[in-house]
């Protein structure tokens, strides 16, 4: 569509300049009905009373305004002659010749009946009121206009304005409000832009080559897919994947969000989805792409309370009978991304419709690297930065994440009014992102300081003991964010947990709570993070990865997150009171384990939360200088076992809450 071709008025917009006309024409000719009536004073009225001219007096009470009649010697009068001229409209009536405004209604009156008294005339005195009927006509169907307009504009937002498929009318609302890509001028991404994600790519790539080049793949009898769904956290790229493709196909890419369909009308939903894939044949070879799919495509039937009519559930048939019915084309391949595919439905999930479930992971180690590469490349720092390093410092951290960090790095260094971003501005991205922003102006108390040392040196001393804990970077007793101290790990990064990993993992974030209680012999309400914590990697190992003796190799988990059990509980009460029993067998375990490390290393623990509240900050140096070398490579597995339940590994901290 030409964007400089000029818009013609709407016919609403003729309505409203009609009107107008009309109005200014009203008081056009109701003002030269007025013509005649000439103005004049209160003095003058007086005047003419005394000499006798004037025949009539009509009081409009509403206005305070007189109008003077005149009899027929008056008019005959030189000093008359002005408004004895005929009018201009002929009028039935008699009009005025002269128009007066007064004050105080009750003087007015007084004045005429006394000039009448004095000169025994027989003028007449009348009272009337003005009527605007142009006035009343315009309040009378003013609501009836607002309505209407109100209503004319609902309908024209709803109808997506003046959009090209419908030109703003209301016939439209039914239209696809998909975007169709123009691949010489609207996408610039190629797939040499996204990073990492080798295995999506292939996937995707090989959908780009099926419109390419079709003869390669159905020479041999097979047939061309007909959908792909990208699933994967937030943040991982499917957005990015699905920008890419429109950028290599080369062909028609008509791109929407699955909300699009969403309309208050009913039936709405369904017609877009036939719209829209009309539109896609017409131009077939195409490719569409519905970002966010979960919004129309959940299961059907689920927590349908009202009874009524579904519109989502309309449109979702609608999208499955198009994708894989009669008549449907094999030229069109369906894109689409969700971060939720549990809560899909199976019939959309199936093959013939989603050929192809894509996973779009979180990056690994060297994934990270690349998209680092990427996203430095418009950042000015002030050396060859180690892309390994920051690579190991953000684990489970997604390409958005990536990204947020370089953008965050550039901002510090800005802040500090560097010509360049240093590595140290990364890893200051790096905590900002993960604990907050720092808060040194908060009001924290002598005590409370010495309290929040001693937890977060107890994190660090645990942990320093243990074979499987993850590495500490650095401690930090500066508050940040939510909490008043932490204490940053580095994970290391695994596809398995095995429980003694996890119970190490336990311990040491016991350790805050554990240190507390050694030397102060009291605790407080600060290790509420570490709690909470705890109690989840317990509650998995129990019930979701069957890693305890007492319950045995079930588990409670479904992974499809559409359980037949609803709000009931899938065991019995005897096991749930096994579960409970474990779960804080296992917790307590662990505490008191953690109580026992630091007993031993009293000494060093209260060096260790000394020279933190000297510095602040104390990093792995310290550690080593005040415990030495990590002795867990001698250590017995028994005294060390540990356990951890995040498959996913991330960038962990421990905290204070506040």
């Amino acid at each position: 569509m030409n964007n400089n071709t000029k818009k013609k008025p709407s016919k609403y917009g003729w309505i409203f300049y009609a009107a107008i006309l009309v109005f200014v024409a009203f008081n056009l000719f109701g003002g030269l009905a007025l013509d005649n009536q000439e103005k004049t004073t209160t003095s003058q009225l007086e005047e003419y009373l005394r000499e006798g001219d004037v025949d009539k007096i009509v009081i409009i009470t509403n206005t305070r305004q007189a109008k003077v009649y005149l009899n027929d010697n008056a008019l005959q009068k030189e000093v008359h002659k002005k408004v004895a001229e005929p009018s201009l409209l002929p009028s039935a009536a008699p009009t005025a010749q002269y128009v007066l405004d007064f004050g105080d209604l009750q003087n007015f009156e007084n004045t005429i009946k006394t000039i009448k008294s004095e000169n025994n005339l027989a003028t007449v005195i009348d009272y009337d009121k003005e009527n605007n009927y142009l006035l009343e006509l315009l309040i009378s169907i003013l609501p009836f206009v607002l309505i209407i307009g109100v209503w004319i504009f609902l309908m024209r937002r709803m109808s997506g304005g003046s959009g090209a498929s419908g030109g703003g009318q209301i016939f439209s609302i039914g239209k696809s409000k998909a975007k169709l890509f123009d691949e010489k001028t609207d996408t610039r991404t190629s797939f040499k832009d996204v990073a990492g994600l080798e295995g999506a790519k292939e996937e995707v790539q090989e959908i780009v080559e099926f419109l390419k080049n079709p003869e390669k793949y159905t020479s041999l009898g097979g047939k061309i897919p007909k959908g792909a769904l990208l699933v994967g956290p937030p943040g991982t790229g499917k957005t990015l994947l699905a920008k890419a493709v429109a950028g290599e196909a080369k062909v028609p890419f008509f791109s929407l969000s699955g909300s699009d369909f969403v309309e208050m009308f009913v039936g709405v939903g369904a017609s877009r989805v036939r719209d829209l894939f009309k539109q896609a044949k017409d131009k077939s070879p195409a490719i569409i792409f519905i970002d966010e799919i979960d919004a129309i495509g959940r299961a059907r039937g689920k927590n349908n309370m009202t009874g009524s009519n579904d519109e989502r559930e309309n449109t979702l048939n609608q999208l499955l009978t198009e994708m894989d019915g009669f008549g449907t084309n094999t030229n069109v391949i369906v894109l689409a991304a969700t971060n939720r595919a549990d809560v899909l439905d199976k019939a959309l999930m199936r093959a013939g419709r989603f050929d192809r479930q894509i996973y779009v992971d979180l990056p690994d180690l060297n994934e990270r690297k690349e998209i680092f590469e990427v996203h430095l490349k418009p950042i000015k720092t002030s050396e060859t930065l180690d892309l390994e390093f920051l690579a190991r410092q953000t684990p489970g951290f997604s390409g958005a994440d990536i990204a947020n960090v370089c953008n965050e790095a550039a901002l510090i260094a800005a802040r500090k009014e560097q010509k360049s971003v240093t590595k140290q501005d990364f890893l200051d991205a790096v905590d900002r992102i993960v604990g907050g922003l720092e808060k040194r102006s908060k009001i924290i108390t002598p005590d409370e300081k010495r309290a929040i040392a001693f937890h977060e040196a107890g994190h660090a001393t645990v942990s320093w003991m243990l074979q499987y804990a993850a590495p500490l970077v650095k401690v930090t007793i500066v508050p940040r964010g939510q909490s008043l101290g932490a204490a940053w790990y580095l994970p290391e990064e695994r596809q398995i947990v095995r429980p003694e990993q996890l119970l190490d993992e336990m311990c040491a974030t016991m350790g805050g709570r554990a240190a507390e209680k050694i030397i102060f012999d009291t605790i407080s309400t600060g290790a509420l993070s570490d709690l909470e914590k705890v109690t989840k990697q317990a509650r998995a190992m129990v019930t979701v990865y069957g890693l305890n003796d007492k319950i045995g190799n079930v588990t409670y988990y479904d992974s499809s997150g559409q359980s037949e059990y609803g709000f009931t509980k899938p065991y019995s009460e005897v096991t749930a009171q096994t579960i409970d029993k474990e779960i804080s067998d296992l917790i307590e375990g662990q505490y008191q384990r953690a109580i026992t490390i630091l007993k031993k290393n009293k000494d060093k623990l209260t060096k260790l939360a000394e020279r933190l509240l000297e510095k602040e900050v104390i990093f792995k140096d310290d550690l080593e200088e005040i415990f030495g070398k990590r002795p867990f490579e001698k250590e017995t597995q028994s005294e060390v076992s540990q356990e951890e339940t995040e498959v996913t590994p991330e960038h962990k901290e421990e905290g204070l809450d506040a």
